[in-house]
């Protein structure tokens, strides 16, 4: 069973069914922007209530935005397919208006126009719509409340805005799927706050805290245990796709720079034990891994405000950030450098 990205409780999806996070990931390549766009608009476009968190940052680059926009769009079809569709005549008016906006958002997601002003004419539909429903307490309008949150949340970034509509959720639909669910959404949205605010501390320059745990194979790993080397600090799995998609890479810059002081502290938000340490071996990933099988709710993903994998970090000999999420050829002129640099020094 694939784990299951939510902005609420952390729950799994139907066995064999992908969510939005997924879907995504398993895209051949995309730039930060484009595979965070993507995943904004598989969010967005859906009706119920799986919400995929603002953890969108991957960034393997080889196909461009219109490869992109038409990935997304069968994605939409794959995962979605069906959300909205007879609505209309088994649940009424809400259901169709909320249909025919969303799709009018989706099409300005997909055209790059992702700003309030972009959205404005749509944010004042959300309105008019939840006013022609008042007194309705009905999932279908509740639904209407809920999909003008993610809007805030997941497209405009304005969390105080989004909280308070799923904090009105919770008040005016207390008895819908939903308005249920809001309490969840609400601590959902604090975690996610404060992994911002951890991650905004991790900088170049910055001391990358330390942390003393055991690997997989139950050996002591810590960043103190490497001091004097170039590490990278990498959250990955191996059901992530560009995480396997950027592998090689990694595999290749060890084998090269390793005997040079180049080390890699691995930090695997998979689930099975067998399966993470049969794919290393496999791989010839000889690095340490630190697993501890809670997937997202890993606890040094957590502990770093982990949102989004694949996300590393280079660290000089003392533990300062070099850089954050190299890849390809960037990853190697990183480590050459901070190399050389360490020999120098």
């Amino acid at each position: 069973m694939r784990d299951a990205r939510v902005l609420g409780a952390r729950s799994l999806p139907e066995p064999g069914a992908m969510t939005p996070g997924e879907a995504v990931d398993e895209m051949p390549g995309a730039t930060r922007r484009t595979r965070r766009c993507a995943l904004l608009e598989l969010t967005f476009g859906h009706s119920r209530s799986m919400v995929s968190r603002v953890q969108l940052y991957k960034t393997v680059t080889f196909i461009n935005v219109m490869k992109i926009k038409v990935v997304v769009a069968a994605a939409i079809l794959a995962v979605f397919g069906g959300a909205f569709r007879g609505q209309a005549a088994e649940k009424g008016d809400a259901a169709a208006e909320l249909k025919a906006l969303v799709t009018k958002v989706k099409a300005k997601l997909q055209d790059g126009k992702t700003t309030e002003a972009d959205l404005a004419p749509e944010l004042k539909e959300f309105g008019a719509l939840l006013e022609n429903h008042k007194g309705e307490k009905t999932d279908d309008v509740a639904r209407i409340l809920y999909m003008e949150a993610q809007l805030y949340l997941q497209v405009l970034e304005k969390p105080e805005k989004g909280m308070e509509l799923v904090q009105q959720l919770k008040t005016d639909f207390p008895d819908t799927e939903l308005g249920k669910k809001a309490p969840e959404i609400i601590e959902a949205i604090k975690r996610q706050e404060e992994a911002q605010k951890i991650q905004k501390a991790l900088v170049a320059g910055a001391a990358f805290p330390d942390f003393e745990e055991k690997d997989v194979a139950g050996k002591p790993v810590s960043i103190a245990k490497y001091k004097g080397k170039v590490v990278l600090i990498d959250f990955w799995a191996t059901w992530c796709g560009p995480c396997v998609h950027e592998l090689p890479n990694v595999i290749k810059a060890y084998e090269k720079h390793h005997d040079k002081g180049f080390e890699i502290i691995g930090i695997s938000l998979d689930q099975d034990k067998e399966k993470l340490t049969s794919f290393t071996e496999e791989k010839k990933m000889t690095w340490q891994q630190y697993f501890d099988g809670k997937g997202w709710g890993n606890k040094l993903a957590e502990k770093y405000g982990i949102q989004s994998i694949p996300a590393t970090f280079l660290l000089d000999g003392n533990g300062k950030i070099i850089g954050r999420d190299l890849r390809g050829e960037a990853l190697e002129a990183a480590v050459t450098g901070a190399l050389a640099k360490q020999k120098i020094d």
